[in-house]
């Protein structure tokens, strides 16, 4: 099982650029394989990508991901390929359907049959990357506009890998079936390993549907990790961030984190996060999150848990981990990246 590094949208923010730059450059030298960047209100990963390019020579680049609503598909795949070019052939792009807050509230996209357009999404940016014609009739997306004047396109480069890998990030068991069917890998997010070993048939249900091979498919769970002997101050590092996702990365009728602890087994705690941190009270939504929940949903604690937890990922069916890091400074998250390749070897 492979390592990845996720720098969330901008890492510490605080201290700038070069202080990312320098985590992502350790990364690569501790032998992760890959770096990923996430979408937020203001931070195009994209971008983030073709900056990191330049100052990186071996890790692979990735989007985790890039939300399907605010762009068109063509746009993702001309983005993909610009990337791939200028990094010698180390994209991967991630891509998620996202939620009704952030497709309507900030791109102005409705947010209906989100599998049916992320279906056809990825269908346009394969055939796009492909270089072939752009001819798409699907009950999403319709390249190019029917009665206009319109002529189906082709791209006029190509990226250096063919076929450029294609991930999606799932949650719930239908896209996690799809991810298996269409996309080279899945990237599902606050996974546990009993869960990700659970989730494991949807993916080889979607793979045996469309006759893919399964094995194929790489998985690539998304987790905050902090190791410290310490574990209570560990799981108070990664408190704050599992309350925003789980107060508020949504509403309080649509919330994919706050449904993934329900299934879980924590719905009571996870509805007064919820309603804590959705009323404006970030410090209650801390204090409702439980120890077990915190150890449930991220790689958290001592040396020796985090090595357990690290080796039942491995068994559950992980291909890469993608680690996100809560630490305080620099220092601490370079330390942090040092920690999980030595337990993960």
């Amino acid at each position: 099982m492979r390592l990845g590094f996720s720098i969330g949208t901008l890492g510490p923010v605080a201290a700038g650029h070069d202080a990312q730059l320098t985590l992502v450059r350790e990364a690569e030298r501790l032998g992760y394989d890959s770096v990923w960047a996430s979408e937020g209100y203001g931070v195009d990963p994209v971008t983030t990508m073709a900056w990191l390019a330049a100052g990186t020579e071996r890790i692979g680049l990735g989007t985790g991901v890039l939300q399907v609503t605010g762009r068109t598909a063509i746009a993702a795949a001309m983005a993909a390929t610009t990337v791939d070019r200028v990094s010698g052939g180390r994209f991967l792009l991630g891509l998620g359907a996202s939620g009704p807050q952030v497709a309507e509230g900030w791109h102005g996209q409705r947010y209906e049959r989100p599998l049916a357009h992320l279906r056809d999404y990825v269908a346009v940016v394969r055939t796009a990357l492909a270089g072939r014609p752009v001819e798409h009739a699907g009950p999403e997306i319709v390249l190019p506009l029917p009665d206009s004047r319109g002529k189906a396109l082709s791209m006029t480069v190509s990226p250096v890998r063919q076929p450029l890998p294609v991930h999606l990030a799932a949650m719930g068991p239908k896209a996690v079936a799809l991810a298996g069917e269409i996309a080279d890998g899945w990237l599902p997010i606050h996974f546990p390993p009993e869960h990700l070993a659970e989730t494991m048939e949807h993916l080889r249900a979607g793979a045996a549907r469309a006759g893919r091979d399964a094995s194929r498919v790489e998985v690539s769970p998304m987790v905050m990790a902090m190791v410290d002997d310490d574990a209570d101050y560990a799981r108070d590092l990664v408190r704050p961030m599992l309350a925003l996702y789980l107060g508020g990365m949504g509403t309080r009728q649509v919330n994919f984190y706050n449904r993934l602890a329900h299934r879980l087994g924590f719905g009571p705690a996870a509805a007064r996060v919820r309603d804590a941190y959705l009323d404006g009270d970030l410090g209650e939504a801390m204090e409702e999150v439980p120890d077990d929940l915190v150890d449930a949903l991220t790689l958290c604690g001592t040396p020796a848990r985090v090595r357990e937890r690290l080796e039942d990922y491995r068994k559950a069916g992980a291909t890469r981990l993608i680690v996100g890091l809560n630490a305080p400074t620099v220092d601490d998250r370079v330390d942090q990246l040092g920690w999980l390749a030595e337990l993960n070897s």
